[in-house]
């Protein structure tokens, strides 16, 4: 935790002249985005895996005819075209599970008020009116909603919002493009029980909201800035 505290001070310091007292918060965008510059050979593998389990939506819409009345044969011939055509269904998850540690070591450094024993300075550093360690409800305490340190917040949730909106707009015209290439009026699934995740994952997005409120404004930063990056990500390589 010490030399990770030490990493974002650095980051700080060299952003300093440019941002000043809000260096450490530019720090963490600076840092999130080098995280998603690192995962993003995945981000693409898991693109031309979403590619690949499009390509199969025909063949997946035959073995769905042909197994209509049951369920369990449908699922492990699906799992075998699957391995057949060496493609994973999960592997866009990939890129997301691997930042989790980046993410917990940032939740972790703001939310402790010692570092190795020291004062943790990095407390003290702020976006704009809001202190990286604060979360939602010390901003409401302090001076409301529309105070100084909620507007800050309102900026936050403005572009989880709209981030989420992008998203809700584009997996809904993916999913209906999908389900129309695989049986032709939308209403079949490729494994049982996926049409259910398939009609919540587009407001999955929309949760974002509730975890900038709950935890310390530096993870949510970190969310922001990783959910903004996802999106223009998503845009460009599934265009």
């Amino acid at each position: 935790m010490s030399v990770f505290a030490h990493l974002v001070e650095q980051l700080a310091d060299l952003l300093d002249p440019l941002f000043h007292a809000s260096a450490a918060a530019a720090a963490i965008v600076l840092f999130t985005a080098l995280v998603r510059l690192l995962v993003h050979p995945l981000s693409r593998a898991a693109a031309r895996g979403g590619r690949a389990r499009a390509a199969l939506q025909p063949r997946i819409a035959e073995l769905r005819r042909r197994h209509a009345k049951n369920p369990e044969k449908l699922q492990q011939a699906v799992l075998e075209l699957h391995a057949e055509e060496k493609v994973s269904p999960l592997s866009g998850c990939l890129p997301s599970l691997l930042q989790l540690p980046a993410f917990f070591l940032l939740y972790h450094l703001f939310s402790n008020r010692t570092i190795g024993g020291a004062p943790n300075d990095l407390l003290t550093h702020r976006l704009f009116a809001a202190p990286l360690g604060g979360r939602w409800a010390d901003a409401l305490a302090d001076g409301g909603m529309f105070g100084a340190a909620g507007f800050v917040y309102l900026g936050l949730f403005a572009v989880v919002a709209a981030v989420a909106t992008f998203n809700y707009r584009r997996t809904k015209r993916t999913s209906a493009v999908a389900a129309g290439a695989g049986d032709g009026g939308g209403t079949g699934e490729q494994l049982p029980g996926l049409g259910a995740v398939g009609r919540v994952m587009p407001f999955m997005s929309f949760l974002t909201l509730f975890t900038v409120a709950v935890m310390p404004l530096a993870a949510a930063l970190y969310v922001v800035t990783s959910a903004a990056w996802s999106a223009v990500e998503r845009a460009a390589l599934y265009r």
